[in-house]
């Protein structure tokens, strides 16, 4: 048959020609004796189950960034701290020095003469009317320091809890190591509480101890140099002891006195 394709004897050489030259594997995947070898080192057993892939730990958390507006702040409060604490320190170390400078001295109070020029209690209303003559001495014992007494000031001559009298300091000002006298009229009339506290006043005026206080509310600057300091209220309290108050007929003896002083800032 022509149409038949002819075999040629180079053709059947070709086909019984090895593919793959001598020494290789004839498998892409290698030689089956040295594939068992391998799985035997890796402890790989027939017929068994692969074993489960290695878990790969996961990488640590990256630490979250800091926050640069937080440290500027803590920075910002360290520093307002440190520079707050300096300056407490500084003015601290300003005023010991000027207080060791200027040593200054409380000023000193009293009552050097008290007198009453009228004196009536009226029996039904039981109002006390009173009129008193009191010298007071006023000392300023500091070489360095002047006193301005200011206007608005409140004095007043008590027996127990009743303010018999009242007046007020004229102004003036108190220069170094000065003592001053102020001869000050006071007057004025108080609701007494009861007969009993009327009584009580005869019985002490009979045993001759009188208890009266001088109170005086007096606003004052005090002068360094050129410079006035910030208006005070200077607190004047004085526990005295007379032997009469009810009869005017002769001049009051002051047994006891003691006065203290305080400010009100």
């Amino acid at each position: 048959m022509a149409d038949h394709q002819r075999i040629h004897p180079a053709d059947l050489e070709a086909g019984n020609r090895p593919l793959m030259p001598g020494g290789s594997f004839r498998s892409d995947k290698g030689d089956p004796a040295q594939r068992a070898k391998q799985q035997q080192q890796q402890g790989y057993v027939p017929g068994a189950l692969p074993p489960p892939p290695r878990r790969v730990a996961p990488p640590a958390p990256l630490p979250p960034p800091k926050r640069r507006g937080r440290g500027c702040c803590c920075r910002l409060l360290c520093c307002a701290v440190i520079s707050a604490a300096v300056l407490a320190v500084l003015a601290a170390a300003a005023a010991g020095a000027l207080y060791l400078a200027l040593d200054p001295k409380a000023p000193r109070y009293s009552v050097d003469r008290l007198s009453v020029s009228a004196f009536q209690v009226d029996p039904a209303t039981l109002a006390a009317r009173a009129r008193f003559d009191v010298a007071v001495a006023a000392t300023n014992p500091n070489s360095r320091i002047g006193i301005h007494y200011e206007r608005g000031s409140s004095l007043g001559v008590w027996y127990q809890s009743y303010r018999l009298a009242r007046g007020a300091l004229p102004a003036f000002y108190q220069g170094h190591r000065n003592t001053t006298v102020l001869a000050l009229a006071m007057a004025g009339e108080a609701q007494l509480g009861s007969a009993a506290v009327v009584s009580g006043m005869q019985d002490a005026q009979r045993t001759g101890a009188v208890p009266l206080v001088f109170r005086a509310d007096v606003p004052v600057r005090v002068q360094l140099g050129t410079f006035k300091l910030w208006k005070v209220t200077a607190r004047v309290r004085c526990d005295l002891v007379v032997d009469r108050l009810m009869d005017v007929t002769s001049l009051i003896k002051i047994k006891a006195g003691n006065c203290k002083f305080s400010l009100k800032l």
